[in-house]
């Protein structure tokens, strides 16, 4: 079978995984969670089966569904080589030495299909000696897929040929693990460690040695080098610890082996404190303690100094104050400049690392876009270091070139502006024209008739006002065809609880009943119209009400949702509990009472497929699992979709009542609940299993919503989230 037709979707969904540790496991689990029927093989029966038990328990979780796992069929390199005869890709995930790779290589290529791919998910050895004895149709076709850890979490894949690889085989391979693998794809010439470890391993031992030339704290170095430099909250030293002190001193061994010509590479010698923390084998995490410690719910942190551990110390940088609410670019500007422990600290660390960068360029990277997108997308780096150097002032390192992005075209290495090529499934919410911005959301032109609708308050909060806005909106005829999303960094949060605050201070109890009769409305008034929700990071509460009331959501597989009311002592009352009904009914009496038992305790799920399977989205809702293409899915299904009607009501077969009690009972006997959780769960019964139709069902929650913010513990539950961020269990 042509590879090309794979990746138009004409091939089955058979893929073999050849190695079950830490990122084999890792990446069998995440095509799983893809729907491919998935092949892992390690050396013996046991040593499959216990890498796969590793990382079905790994955490945080690779599986979306803990039933995805049954699409994994586990063998044995010893015995079951010839299943590999069924498959159109294998992944080769084995232990990082050459002979060993090579030798599986030498076995595997009699046995697999002509057609098919074999890849190397190799982190940083030679993709070319990889290939060396084997045929001509092999290299032909044999290439590095540099997945990053956790793969289900991380988007980056580096994809690697060699001068052999057919150049249709590449661009069938990209296209393959951008649509069907959900990874973004950036092109790494074939040099050891590729992008992503040469320059992100260098950057990471050089914070080491830097900290340890100053004096300073691992605790101040991860609060320079974290979101003050636009980069994760694991700074350099608790990344160390989640990458593996081990794992890092074998990728810097391996470079300084194959790099000998490099004149920076000696950067990658042990710094003192690593040396010392191996060798009393605290490599990190999945120990327990590297360069932080885990004692209880408390971090302890490694002193560099006297190479013990203590309690963690908050640093003494005032200028990250000062400094933290500038734009980043503003910041990085000030701050390199900065007469304290801070610009010190940049000074030495950050202007060596984006000279190197601008050293090693040409070598490991076909161009300055491919450098920065491996650290933004591999080490979520807001800006990559060209980017960066684009932001800091002329002289303010030894890089004498640039800019080297120039509205939409970027500096090539002959020295040439080319023009950056148009990826229009990947186009961002915030590049499409706005048409009106009418303060509490905005419309943008999405083309072809299709207008994003966006939530412009923030954390997408939902409040009277803004529902009467959109209400007026969806009646006007302004619409045609619609996007419902968001301009935050999350689709929805939910209602603002302060407004109920204020309302039940007021005990204006109709002004809440009118707000929620209106947002009931709203959400009807979506589903009269073509249109899909782009739902991504929270959807909860009044947010998921209104994304149910669309024709069809697409929802970021990441995305949590839900309905938390109970935290707050509430029930979902824009439609929520009646609109879950209707999606559990079809599957019986029991999974209403399970049901219940979710919304009695303000249950959410941590992605889209756990939504689903808890009722909480529909069956016709569709999970993005590629987590850039969610607006470009979104758009496709709005073109396509027709205005829904009224959720059916079913009524119910059995005692859902009398389910619903004894569930609640023996969770109340166990004092896993409270009185009042248990009084919110009958209001949620009312709805479920006493309303005789959908309309009955909106009324009878509206009612209890409104009789719960009269309960004094009601009242306390929403104060104390709104003071804490925290849900109060009374």
């Amino acid at each position: 079978m042509d590879f090309e037709r794979i990746c138009e979707g004409d091939f089955g969904t058979k893929v073999c995984v050849i190695g079950a540790g830490t990122m084999g496991g890792g990446i069998a689990l995440h095509l799983a969670n893809l729907g491919f029927e998935v092949t892992l093989l390690d050396l013996t029966p046991q040593s499959v089966r216990e890498g796969f038990d590793r990382a079905k328990s790994a955490s945080p979780p690779h599986l979306y569904l803990p039933q995805n796992e049954s699409r994994v069929r586990l063998g044995s390199i010893e015995a079951d080589l010839e299943w590999l005869a069924e498959v159109g890709w294998v992944c080769e995930a084995v232990v990082e030495k050459l002979d060993i790779k090579r030798d599986l290589f030498e076995r595997i290529e009699p046995l697999i299909a002509p057609d098919a791919y074999v890849t190397t998910n190799t982190s940083g050895l030679e993709i070319s000696l990889l290939a060396e004895g084997r045929s001509e149709a092999f290299r032909s076709k044999f290439m590095g897929t540099h997945f990053f850890n956790p793969p289900r979490y991380l988007k980056l894949l580096e994809l690697i040929p060699t001068k052999e690889t057919d150049p249709r085989a590449i661009t069938a391979m990209t296209r393959f693990l951008e649509e069907r693998v959900a990874r973004r794809v950036v092109p790494a010439k074939d040099t050891p460690g590729f992008i992503a470890n040469r320059f992100g391993m260098w950057c990471m031992y050089k914070a080491v040695h830097i900290a340890e030339r100053l004096g300073l704290s691992v605790e101040a170095v991860d609060a320079i080098t974290g979101p003050f430099l636009g980069r994760p909250r694991s700074g350099s030293f608790r990344l160390n610890d989640i990458v593996g002190l081990d794992i890092m001193q074998d990728i810097a061994g391996n470079l300084i082996a194959r790099c000998p010509d490099d004149p920076f590479i000696g950067v990658l010698q042990a710094p003192e404190s690593l040396s010392y923390l191996i060798s009393k084998g605290w490599i990190g995490g999945k120990v327990g303690q590297g360069f932080y410690r885990r004692e209880g719910k408390e971090f302890l942190s490694f002193d560099l100094a006297t190479k013990a551990y203590r309690q963690r110390q908050e640093p003494e940088l005032p200028s990250l104050g000062d400094l933290g609410k500038l734009p980043l670019v503003e910041r990085l500007r000030t701050a390199i400049e900065l007469r304290d422990e801070v610009g010190e600290f940049l000074r030495l660390y950050l202007i060596p690392a984006l000279e190197y960068a601008q050293y090693l360029k040409a070598e490991i990277s076909h161009d300055h876009l491919s450098f920065d997108r491996v650290m933004q997308w591999g080490f979520a780096w807001e800006l990559g270091p060209f980017g960066m150097l684009d932001c800091l002032k002329s002289g303010a390192t030894g890089v004498n070139e640039g800019p080297f992005f120039q509205e939409g075209r970027q500096l090539d290495f002959a020295g040439k502006y080319v023009s950056i090529p148009e990826e229009p499934e990947y186009k961002s919410l915030q590049s499409f024209s706005v048409l009106e911005d009418a303060g509490l959301y905005r419309l943008r032109d999405l083309g072809e008739g299709v207008t994003a609708i966006s939530l412009a308050t923030k954390m997408g909060t939902i409040s009277p006002d803004l529902v009467n806005a959109l209400g007026e909106l969806m009646t006007s005829g302004k619409v045609e065809r619609y996007v419902l999303t968001s301009e935050a960094k999350c689709f929805s949060a939910g209602f603002d609880l302060n407004f109920f605050r204020e309302k039940i201070e007021q005990e204006d109890w109709e002004g809440i009943d009118r707000a929620l009769t209106e947002l009931q409305q709203l959400s009807l008034l979506l589903g009269q119209t073509p249109g899909c929700a782009a739902v991504f990071r929270y959807c909860f509460g009044a947010g998921l009400e209104l994304a149910l009331g669309c024709p069809v959501a697409a929802v970021d597989a990441e995305c949590q949702v839900g309905f938390p009311e109970a935290r707050v002592g509430l029930l979902p009352g824009g439609g929520g509990t009646a609109r879950a009904r209707c999606i559990a009914q079809v599957h019986g009496t029991q999974e209403i009472a399970k049901l219940a038992g979710r919304m009695m305790l303000g249950v959410v799920q941590n992605n889209a497929d756990a939504a689903r399977a808890e009722y909480a989205l529909r069956d016709t809702d569709v999970t993005v699992y590629h987590p850039d293409r969610l607006l470009f899915e979104a758009i496709a299904l709005a073109r396509s979709a027709e205005p829904i009607a009224t959720p059916e009501w079913r009524a119910l077969e059995g005692p859902v009542a009398g389910m619903i009690d004894s569930a609640k009972s023996q969770k109340r006997a166990a004092g896993e609940i409270s009185e009042h959780d248990e009084r919110i769960g009958d209001k949620v019964k009312s709805v479920l299993a006493r309303a005789t139709s959908f309309e009955d069902a909106l009324d009878r929650e509206r009612d209890a919503f409104v009789e719960l913010c009269r309960n004094a513990l009601t009242f306390a539950r929403i104060q104390h989230m709104l003071a804490t961020g925290k849900p109060l269990r009374n």
